[in-house]
């Protein structure tokens, strides 16, 4: 008994401040702990993770709990031990903290085990890569902005435009269609708790939620607890990767809170910021998430995101840090979405790596030039339309300017997850259907069909011709 508690004391420090959720700890004697490990405070219900060295004798800690009690000079002992969560197949069907424990009021989960939620990534020999395209059954995202298997894709957007929808109707479709080999894994980082009981909800009467994980750190949350509700969702991912052999489709809503919930925690622990007020470690914290996210053997992790814009500035450093990581960018514009044209895509501004020869068709691949070609030759047309009209272009600029406005109009689409807020029934479109139809609308098919008739049809066999 005197050897144990002679261990815990060469193991304890004291609390020297408490500045909102970030802790300094002192550990004057021979021990010092490791980066990541759980610090608990003697007395009082709460533990800290210990995140950053202030010098040989100092420590910032997180708060992971949300206790008031904590206060300078209390004693902590350190447990050697790094913040793990647990992991399992009980998981699925299931909406957890980052610690692993369940919120959602459905009793306790059988776990497997427990994993480190912070881990490096893959070694560059363990890695894989793919060319593979996955069919989303959304014409906008299939035609413009293919989704690649094991890939990184980023729904970008200011509040409001529609991401956490176009998300929601992207998990329901991809999980609907790859039921077989393939998992579901939801960080909500920084998000609105109603949007989470939605989303729940909506999964449920779908069917599909038996095959997702989801793991939460609501808006409302500390800041702390919001950094670390993505690598726990990256943990989760790797586990269903490499130990359950499944391919893991791991989306992420907000990422910009990871990267907004690292700034907050930075500016408590008086870090000088970089670029634009942002913390200066903010290209290790989103590299930190992504190059996890990869393909390893024969299994991947694809990954989509949405990245909220401040201020409807994608030049934000936040959001570039973040860009340089995706395959593919879809882009919601505030435009479009007064339009009436949903999912609000700025079509032009969305791209994707995946759009060449060798990973989709030559058919898919010639048409979506041409296509590209005619809404940007639109686009250069629309300013005088709107100065003297259309019926001053010439005949051909004319039909051009039609021809447009018929492939923006066939974009729209009726989501599955919208059908109660609509009343109209959600449609899946394979990209064969896609392609053809878009080819028909440039090549002048439906230039005796009015542009109204367009929107929201699924596919041009639809139409009551």
């Amino acid at each position: 008994m005197e050897l144990v508690e002679n261990k815990t004391s060469e193991q304890s420090g004291k609390i020297l401040s408490v500045k909102g959720n970030v802790v300094i700890v002192e550990f004057l004697g021979s021990h010092r702990p490791e980066m990541y490990s759980i610090l608990v405070v003697e007395r009082v219900e709460a533990k800290l993770l210990v995140y950053r060295s202030l010098n040989e004798f100092h420590f910032y800690c997180f708060l992971l709990t949300e206790n008031k009690e904590v206060a300078r000079g209390l004693r902590v002992i350190d447990t050697q031990m790094p913040l793990s969560i647990p992991v399992g197949d009980g998981l699925l069907g299931r909406v957890v903290d980052f610690m692993g424990q369940p919120v959602d009021g459905k009793g306790d989960i059988q776990y497997d085990g427990a994993h480190p939620i912070f881990a490096l990534s893959p070694s560059y020999e363990a890695t894989s890569s793919n060319k593979e395209v996955i069919e989303t059954g959304i014409k906008v995202l299939d035609f413009f902005s293919p989704l690649i298997k094991g890939g990184k894709t980023g729904l970008f957007g200011g509040s409001g435009v529609g991401k956490t929808v176009l998300l929601t109707e992207l998990m329901h479709n991809v999980v609907n269609e790859n039921k077989d080999d393939t998992v579901c894994v939801f960080a909500g980082v920084g998000e609105r708790t109603r949007e989470g009981h939605e989303l729940i909800l909506e999964l449920e009467q779908r069917g599909v939620l038996s095959g997702v994980s989801l793991v939460f750190g609501a808006m409302g949350a500390i800041s702390s607890i919001r950094m670390l509700t993505a690598p726990a969702g990256v943990t989760i991912a790797e586990y269903f990767r490499d130990v359950k052999k499944k391919n893991v489709l791991f989306f992420i809503d907000n990422m910009y809170r990871y990267v907004q919930a690292g700034n907050e925690l930075s500016t408590l622990m008086n870090v000088i910021p970089s670029e634009d007020g942002y913390q200066a470690t903010l290209s290790s914290e989103v590299a930190g998430v992504h190059e996890r996210l990869i393909g390893k053997g024969d299994k991947y992790i694809t990954t989509i995101e949405a990245i909220y814009i401040p201020a409807d500035d994608i030049l934000d450093q936040g959001v570039q840090e973040i860009l340089r990581y995706l395959d593919s960018t879809i882009v919601l514009s505030r435009d479009v979405y007064r339009e009436g044209r949903l999912p609000a895509v700025d079509i032009l501004s969305s791209t994707s790596s995946a759009l060449n020869p060798t990973m989709v068709s030559i058919d898919h691949y010639v048409v979506n030039i041409a296509a590209r070609q005619l809404l940007s030759r639109a686009a250069s047309l629309e300013r005088i339309v709107s100065l003297v009209g259309e019926s001053e272009l010439s005949e051909e600029d004319r039909l051009t300017f039609q021809r447009a406005i018929k492939l923006k109009n066939y974009m729209t689409q009726n989501f599955f997850v919208a059908q109660e807020q609509t009343g109209r029934k959600g449609a899946y479109i394979n990209i064969k259907t896609t392609v053809a139809d878009v080819k028909s609308i440039i090549n002048g098919d439906m230039d005796k069909v009015t542009a109204d008739k367009f929107l929201y049809i699924g596919s041009i066999a639809d139409l009551k011709l």
